[in-house]
């Protein structure tokens, strides 16, 4: 068992990207391995569906800042960088914002989700270090029957990284723009059946833009255990962010003006949230055939910010805290079959407040306390899992997932309505069902080629600020309901040595949208369809030079008609472009010397829901380096954005301002460095 799990261990640490493989310094292409389909490894070729992966080498070349530079080299990834350590997220999807954004991707780190279903951050990966990670995995469209609310147009799982065989210690520094500066630490060995590593981050980034910048630390303890029939994975994860967070500019283009895009609109906002997580995950081997999961968890989650995206600049605090128990056994069947049945148990206590210190802005945003409430919610969700070998290379996957939502909501505020806006529903408590099905089939072409069909169902109880913190219109004549999603995917994929790629193409329909319209409406029963293509490919020319390749064709369309908004079935939805790309040509100087010159295409996009008004897109371009002075001594650079490109990382409308154009501004050119030493 310890000398099993030691390889399993090594092997994680190889894994390669996206589907690819990073040829870094002359590594060897490896088959890959992914874990999040079914929360245990799996050969990527047996999967139906898709799934795109950053490796800890990768990880270890991009020495990220912004999780954005990480996951966007995945197809059919967009996460917009916000200010700080802000974003927001698209999979398979437009860029989402609000409870949509926040309840439409699901977060994990090892298969746990960052916070309960209901009580999503829309900006929930700052949550987690990505920076010291082992590894990213992203399941593009809706999760399998493991996973359940939040995990509608895809999951992104941040591995840990494992202990290290031997003794391990590094210590990691590095110095940007604008008096940016990051230290890492690590600790790391196995001793008998004993494994540990400790990360440390801390990071103080001095801001872009005036009066904003950030000061956040981040620390992840994991301890493992190999025993002949119990093995157990202990996770201790940390986060704080203290964050001066700088607003939008308005006016058309404005990214474009010198004189506005260093400037902050809004010096007075902040952003301050801890996290804490703790887990068992134990494992215990029934039989050569059968074995029983159990992982226990809790987790506590608090945010203070200043709501500088609305006007009246409301104070929202919030936090919940959460025990939770993941269970699952495991049979394997003579013929190559497979039966996973498990259950996820969870139990939250959450408070959160919205108070507008400033006085009245308008008829709408008035003076006072606008939201004060608690809720308790619990989720208790079995699920079914199987595979079955029907023909010697045809292997079907067939799931099933039951989730039961209940939310005990308590409003602490004393009337129904505050003002034309504020809607405070009385006490009450709220239940969802929903079924989540999943049915796919692989077919092994070669012995490194398969194709797949795979039809899935993605679906999530409406967040608690969907309900409790509505609007008075419309939300008096419609509540929000159960978000589904029902998706179809083909696709082919090649792993191995030589050329490796994955091409898919997908197209899904929502219903029961729950968003925010561009006339700043909650519309909660809104319809919409998403079609598209992904391409992801890897070639090494030679032992020197290498590419990859990760583009996206997508179309996503409003599926109705709503007259107030100027939507109209067919329009484009807000910040949805039509095309993606990140191509990055790689070239091994030495064995000991990677650089990586990078292409981001970022088509344009419309940025209201009338399609009057849009972003024309950009092209990006950023350069790596990494060199290895000696076996313990690395030192590393990049240029980020080479030709100075003026561009906007986000692109909005509303608000205020000039045409009420909003955008969060592109760093101009910049040069990064840093050092690292292991001893």
């Amino acid at each position: 068992m310890i000398g099993k799990t030691k390889i399993s261990l090594m092997v994680t640490a190889t894994l390669f990207s996206s589907g690819q493989v990073l040829a870094e310094k002359g590594s060897v292409a490896l088959d890959e391995l992914v874990v999040t389909g079914t929360r245990s490894e799996t050969p990527l070729l047996e999967q139906a569906g898709n799934t795109g992966k950053i490796s800890e080498e990768e990880i270890d070349l991009i020495r990220p800042d912004h999780i954005t530079e990480v996951v966007n080299r995945i197809s059919g990834v967009n996460v917009q960088h916000g200010n700080g350590q802000e974003h927001l997220t698209s999979i398979r999807s437009p860029v989402l914002t609000g409870g949509a954004g926040a309840g439409s991707f699901l977060y994990l780190e090892d298969g746990i989700p960052l916070r309960a279903a209901g009580f999503a951050n829309v900006n929930g990966l700052f949550e987690v270090n990505y920076e010291q990670a082992g590894g990213i995995e992203v399941v593009r469209g809706p999760g399998s029957a493991f996973y359940g609310s939040n995990a509608v147009h895809g999951l992104i799982n941040v591995l840990t990284r494992a202990p290290s065989l031997e003794l391990e210690r590094e210590i990691d520094l590095s110095v940007g723009p604008h008096d940016l500066y990051t230290a890492k630490a690590t600790v790391s060995d196995t001793v008998g059946n004993h494994g540990y590593r400790l990360n440390v981050l801390g990071t103080s980034d001095g801001g872009y833009v005036s009066d904003a910048g950030y000061d956040q630390q981040k620390v992840t303890f994991r301890h493992d255990y190999f025993g002949d029939i119990d093995s157990f994975k202990t996770l201790f994860s940390y986060t704080n962010l203290n964050q001066e967070t700088a607003g939008y500019i308005y006016g058309f283009k404005a990214y474009e003006d010198e004189s506005l895009s260093r400037t902050n609109p809004d010096p007075q906002a902040y952003r301050d949230a801890k996290s804490y997580r703790l887990s068992t995950e134990w494992e215990r081997e029934l039989s050569d055939s059968s074995s029983f999961r159990l992982t226990p968890y809790l987790r506590h989650t608090e945010m203070n910010f200043l709501m500088h995206f609305l006007p009246g600049d409301s104070i929202e605090k919030n936090k919940h805290s959460s025990v939770g128990l993941l269970s699952a056994y495991t049979k394997e069947l003579d013929g190559g079959h497979k039966i996973i049945l498990g259950t996820d148990l969870e139990y939250t206590e959450g408070e959160l407040s919205e108070v507008q210190y400033s006085p009245n802005v308008g008829p709408r945003f008035l003076q006072g306390v606008h939201y004060d409430y608690d809720v308790d919610a619990t989720v208790i969700a079995p699920y079914i899992h199987t595979e079955w070998q029907v023909l010697e290379k045809t292997r079907v996957t067939a799931g099933l997932r039951y989730e039961y939502t209940k939310y005990d909501y308590t409003n602490h505020t004393d009337s129904l309505t505050f003002g034309p806006r504020y809607l405070r529903p009385d006490s009450r408590e709220d239940t969802f069902s929903n079924f989540s099905p999943k049915l796919g089939v692989v077919q092994q072409l070669t012995d490194d080629t398969a194709a797949f069909i795979n039809y899935s169902r993605g679906t999530r109880a409406p967040q608690t600020t969907d309900l409790y913190r509505a609007q008075v219109t419309p939300s008096q004549t419609g509540r929000a309901d159960s978000e589904e999603i029902d998706s179809v995917e083909v696709g082919v994929r090649k792993v191995g040595k030589g050329l490796q790629y994955e091409i898919t193409a997908y197209h899904m329909n929502k219903r029961d949208y729950f968003f925010t319209d561009s006339s700043d409406q909650n519309v909660p029963d809104g319809k919409t369809q998403h079609t598209g293509l992904e391409l992801g490919m890897f070639y090494p020319f030679n032992d020197q030079f290498d590419i990859a390749a990760n583009v996206t064709f997508a179309k996503h369309e409003y599926d109705f008609n709503k007259d107030s908004a100027g939507i109209e079935k067919g329009d484009y939805l807000v910040t949805a472009p039509k095309r993606m790309a990140n191509i990055r040509l790689g070239w091994n100087l030495t064995s000991q010397t990677r650089t990586e010159l990078e292409w981001v295409h970022m088509s344009d996009y419309y940025v209201n829901d009338s399609n009057t008004a849009k972003y024309e897109g950009h092209d990006v371009f950023n350069l790596r380096a990494s060199h290895d002075v000696t076996d313990s001594f690395t030192v590393y650079g990049r240029v980020k954005n080479l030709f100075n490109t003026d561009y906007a990382e986000r692109a909005d409308f509303g608000g205020g301002g000039d045409g009420d154009y909003r955008y969060f501004v592109g760093e101009k050119r910049y040069l990064h460095v840093g050092a690292s030493y292991r001893f």
